[in-house]
């Protein structure tokens, strides 16, 4: 399994685009456009402050471009994931209806999506890489023990 190993960057790649896209696709309307009606009832079900709404359309929305871009990538991902933690717990249909998938399906793959990147980082195709990545100038030189 090999080759893979070689299909790594473009994995991370995939992952971040996708996540990232879907992320924003649900930051956008807390501020623009027609707002969902569902959010306004979770945040006054999950008894959430009103705010809550435009901290996770500002980390949604940011922080899903960011992820595209692949800058500040583990940062965001575990700020998304713990950001999809609150909701998947706060939510009371889960401990309800633990099976109905259809309804905390996404906040699920997107929290999981999430961590995966702060856990792996951006990969190689990234801005991480770019601006803080490794493979810049020579390689460390390691102290050869004496004796």
């Amino acid at each position: 399994m090999q080759f893979m190993e070689k299909l790594r960057p473009l994995a991370l790649l995939l992952l971040r685009v996708g996540v990232g896209v879907v992320f924003m696709a649900n930051g956008y309307p807390k501020f623009w456009g027609r707002r969902l009606e569902h959010i306004d009832e979770f945040v006054h079900v999950a008894h959430l402050p009103a705010y809550f709404v435009y901290i996770a359309g500002a980390l949604e929305l940011g922080g899903g471009a960011l992820l595209v871009v692949g800058l500040f990538t583990r940062i965001f991902g575990l700020l998304l994931a713990g950001e999809m933690a609150v909701a998947l717990w706060r939510d009371e249909k889960i401990f309800q209806h633990p099976l109905a998938l259809d309804v905390y399906g996404l906040a699920l793959v997107l929290g999981v999506g999430a961590f995966a990147l702060a856990t792996f980082g951006a990969g190689s195709i990234s801005l991480d890489r770019a601006f803080f990545g490794k493979g810049k100038g020579k390689a460390p030189r390691v102290a050869k023990p004496k004796g």
